[in-house]
């Protein structure tokens, strides 16, 4: 499996895994796969100017995972905030969600970021264990999911700088 920077240019790559991961696992991401089916090729390519994403690649050219890295609005212009990661169902537990996060790290550290933070919804346990174990701390700071209010989300944080 390859991790690996994607441009504009492969934003047909993206948009399967992205697609994909909101049809087989859409409780854990705040969009929709039927919103996400009427973006054009503009707005995938926006996507990718404006942020930077990963997609684990495997021998046959298949995006087995993705994340995206953003300077979060309202937040500090040291941290770097974890978007969108997620690792196929088939690619889980082969260290590709480690090697994502990685890739974030490095990025992050090369940008002179202190921190990279994200948001993971309470009941996903498995994305939890897997952010506690890569070193980001739980905050305690939590709010309602806004497609879900009844749902709640928890910040996390790692130091990187």
């Amino acid at each position: 499996m390859q991790i690996r920077r994607v441009d504009e240019d492969e934003w047909r790559l993206v948009a399967d895994v992205r697609l994909r991961a909101l049809r087989e696992d859409p409780e854990v991401f705040g969009s929709s796969t039927e919103r996400e089916l009427r973006f054009t090729e503009r707005h995938w390519r926006m996507r990718l100017r404006s942020s930077a994403t990963w997609v684990a690649v495997d021998d046959d050219g298949v995006g087995r995972g993705t994340v995206t890295m953003i300077l979060e609005p309202g937040s500090p212009e040291d941290d770097r905030h974890v978007v969108g990661l997620w690792v196929a169902p088939e690619a889980r537990r082969q260290g590709v969600g480690w090697a994502l996060l990685d890739a974030v790290r490095a990025a992050a550290r090369a940008e002179g970021a202190r921190t990279v933070s994200l948001w993971v919804v309470d009941d996903n346990h498995a994305a939890g264990d897997l952010y506690v174990r890569a070193g980001f701390t739980r905050t305690g700071e939590r709010h309602a999911l806004q497609r879900h209010p009844e749902r709640t989300e928890e910040r996390l944080v790692l130091e990187v700088g």
